[in-house]
C-alpha cells in the first residue's frame, strides 16, 4: 500500500534536516511514548552522506481480528537510512525485528524550502503479507504512521524553537 506522509516546519530547510540526524533530537523524542520510543543504533556521517540506524516500535491500536495474527508487542524494528545533504533526499528501507517475512516497507523522504519554512515529505511503500487481514493491518500501520508522523512533527517544531 503506497502512503504519503507530509511535516511543515517553520526553520530553514537545512536546520530541519540537520535537526533529523541529530542525537540529541532522537534523545529527545525517545522520551515521548507515541513516537515508539525512537532508539539510535548506528550513525556514520561522511560529510555529504549521512547512514543511520534507528529502532522504533508500534505505538498505535490494533483491531482484535489483527491481533490474532500480529503480537503488537513484537511490532518492532529498524530504520535503516541513507541521507544525501546534496539532494535533501533520504532513502530508507525498513526491517522488522519479527515478522520479516509478512512486513515490508521503503521510502523517499525529501525536504523541500517553502516560504514558511521547510516541507518534509514521506513518500513509501508498505506490504503486509497475512491472509484475509493484510488490508487492514496496512492501514491500522499507516494510521499508526500518521500519528507518529504529526505527534513527530510537533516535538521535532518545538525543539527547534529552543
Amino acid at each position: 500500500m503506497r502512503f504519503t506522509l507530509e511535516q511543515r516546519f517553520s526553520a530553514p530547510l537545512d536546520v530541519v534536516e540537520a535537526a533529523f540526524v541529530d542525537p540529541a533530537l532522537l534523545t529527545e523524542l525517545a522520551k515521548l511514548p507515541q513516537l515508539g520510543r525512537p532508539e539510535l543504533l548506528a550513525q556514520v556521517d561522511d560529510g555529504d552522506t549521512v547512514h543511520q540506524e534507528v529502532r522504533y516500535a508500534f505505538v498505535g491500536d490494533l483491531a482484535p481480528a489483527i491481533t490474532r495474527v500480529v503480537d503488537p508487542g513484537r511490532l518492532t524494528w529498524v530504520e535503516h537510512s541513507e541521507l544525501d545533504r546534496r539532494t535533501h533526499r533520504t532513502t530508507l528501507r525498513v526491517e522488522p525485528d519479527h515478522y520479516s517475512d509478512r512486513l515490508s516497507c521503503s521510502a523517499t523522504v525529501t525536504l523541500e524550502s517553502t516560504t514558511e519554512g521547510t516541507r518534509r515529505r514521506i513518500d513509501g511503500d508498505l506490504r503486509v503479507r497475512a491472509p484475509l487481514v493484510a488490508s487492514k493491518v496496512e492501514r491500522a500501520i499507516i494510521s499508526g504512521l500518521r500519528d507518529h508522523a504529526s505527534a513527530e512533527a510537533r516535538a521535532v517544531q518545538a525543539w527547534l524553537d529552543r
